[in-house]
């Protein structure tokens, strides 16, 4: 009954990365249309009218840590859920691009926010043995997302010149039924002991997860690996310097990898490829397919061959898969080998950085600066999933696709010297465990 409990939770609020992936999405099928509509240059399509959401997710992952320490897990993920909620509806209603930017930004900070917070709830209730596949149906969740939004643009496509307002606002549907089903989670019994020191509620919660626990012990064993902890350290004191150095370069990879810039502009680089406009959104739901099955292999295998190896399977894959798209922009070549060799791509994203990220940052911080430490890696992601994507019209139109795509897979290369010689396995190890290994 207990395991069906926890994955219940975990369930719910890995349902805010459902969101996520939706509403990182969801724009590029409005891409052209946005464009068209508000024909005020590359630059502002690129960073205002496109990019909106990633500025307001920056914000959102930086001061996301914020509410998720001081008015907890829980209250943090039913906020992000009215956010969600609030921006899908105006940004399908807006009539102006700033409206539009402004309600997109709102859509960011829930993002930004969930990247932290869901994460390290699911992190804080689940066993070590299962934590990285439950922590990883968040990821599983943000790809769900991806598909679900490719197929409804897909769908709505050709249903008029106001197609765009019915793609980005029919999120508001699955916002509203996640933020019904996070009140029914309860708190952290991490956050309650060790932020509020609410031995009562946070018993009770143990309780919640296994009747058979010695709910004294465990408590006193989580209180007693903060014992000795200062209450003004910060991620930033010396002893937290490595954990701090994993987190930005996992996220820093993350990025230039070039997975969030394909993402937003997947139906563009496919017509750029030589596919018709049709052609393109379908090939987009393909990616989203592509991109579901590989996290849920990710998922499988996450726990059981550990973190380090899932990410070198992934960076050879991306080696391997963007290298091809830079040769075969650079000779010119059209048709499906472009889309063949991006589905590569996504495949080892998924497998690899995908499941990996959000498990591994919400890992090597201890509780009572998890929630900063998950900020900060959060925040490196979102900053350069900003910037990138932003980028990326202006940079096709001077430079080409062929060095765009041949930088992501020199980056990759570098990624996969950083899993050879820095990145530990994390996998099976306790928390408090994990905290005494990675503070130096």
């Amino acid at each position: 009954m207990q395991h069906r409990r926890i994955l219940y939770w975990s369930i719910t609020v890995a349902l805010a990365g459902f969101l996520f992936g939706f509403d990182t999405v969801v724009i590029s099928g409005a891409d052209l249309s946005l464009q068209a509509l508000w024909p005020r240059g590359e630059v502002f399509h690129g960073f205002v009218v496109m990019a909106s959401a990633l500025w307001g997710t920056v914000v959102g992952a930086v001061f996301g840590g914020w509410p998720t320490d001081r008015i907890g897990r829980k209250n943090t993920l039913l906020w992000i859920g009215v956010f969600y909620l609030v921006s899908a509806v105006g940004s399908a209603l807006a009539n102006d691009p700033w409206v539009f930017a402004a309600f997109r930004f709102m859509g960011g900070l829930a993002i930004g926010a969930s990247t932290i917070a869901a994460p390290a709830y699911i992190t804080e209730i689940a066993p070590a043995a299962s934590r990285g596949r439950l922590v990883a149906l968040y990821q599983f969740n943000i790809v769900f997302g991806i598909l679900i939004a490719f197929l409804s643009n897909y769908l709505l496509s050709g249903i008029g010149d106001d197609a765009w307002r019915w793609m980005i606002g029919v999120q508001a549907f699955p916002a509203l039924v996640y933020t019904l089903m996070v009140l029914g989670v309860p708190e952290s019994p991490r956050w309650l002991l060790v932020k509020r020191n609410d031995r009562t509620r946070a018993a009770a919660t143990l309780r919640l997860i296994d009747p058979n626990m010695k709910v004294d012990a465990e408590m006193n064993r989580i209180l007693a690996d903060h014992a000795d902890a200062d209450a003004g350290e910060t991620i930033f004191s010396p002893r937290y310097r490595f954990p701090l150095i994993l987190a930005f370069l996992v996220a820093f990879f993350n990025q230039f990898s070039g997975i969030n810039a394909f993402l937003y502009y997947a139906p563009r680089i496919f017509e750029i490829a030589g596919l018709e406009k049709s052609a393109a959104l379908l090939s987009s739901v393909g990616i989203g397919i592509t991109n579901l099955v590989f996290t849920l292999l990710g998922v499988a295998l996450i726990d059981h061959y550990g973190r380090r190896q899932l990410m070198y399977i992934g960076s050879v894959g991306y080696i391997v898969s963007l290298s091809l798209v830079a040769i075969a922009f650079a000779l010119g070549i059209k048709g499906m080998a472009v889309p063949a060799f991006l589905f590569l791509f996504i495949a080892a994203h998924a497998i690899g950085q995908g499941a990996v990220i959000w498990v591994f940052i919400s890992e090597i911080f201890p509780t009572h600066l998890r929630a900063s430490g998950q900020a900060f890696g959060s925040s490196v992601h979102w900053v350069l999933a900003a910037i990138i994507p932003s980028l990326v019209p202006l940079l096709f139109k001077h430079i080409g696709a062929a060095p765009v795509f041949g930088f992501f897979a020199f980056m990759m290369a570098l990624q996969l010297l950083f899993v050879w010689r820095m990145m530990p396995e994390t996998k099976g190890v306790p928390l408090e465990e994990l905290d005494k290994r990675l503070a130096r």
